[in-house]
């Protein structure tokens, strides 16, 4: 049989673990913003490595563009689809 002191620390229980939920929901959602922060920092960070990487390779005289890659650029000519490639953000 179920006594009152028992439906009474039952609900104590019931009240502390919706307590410990809403802090840890709170939490979770802070955790996944900084995540989604530090993702999108890192995609952008990637992005300007790469660009520079490739800005390295045009100003040695090699072109970056799909239809020449690799190829050295006559008399550092510029080329507009390299410049296209360089150009945009």
């Amino acid at each position: 049989m179920v006594t009152l002191a028992d439906v009474e620390a039952m609900k104590k229980q019931v009240q502390g673990l919706v307590e410990e939920n809403t802090v840890l929901r709170i939490e979770n959602t802070k955790l996944r913003d900084r995540l989604s922060q530090v993702e999108h920092e890192t995609v952008h960070k990637t992005l300007k490595q790469g660009k520079e990487h490739l800005e390295s390779i045009y100003d040695e005289g090699f072109h970056i563009c799909n239809l020449f890659y690799g190829q050295r650029r006559e008399n550092d000519e510029e080329c507009m689809f390299c410049r296209e490639l360089l150009d945009r953000k």
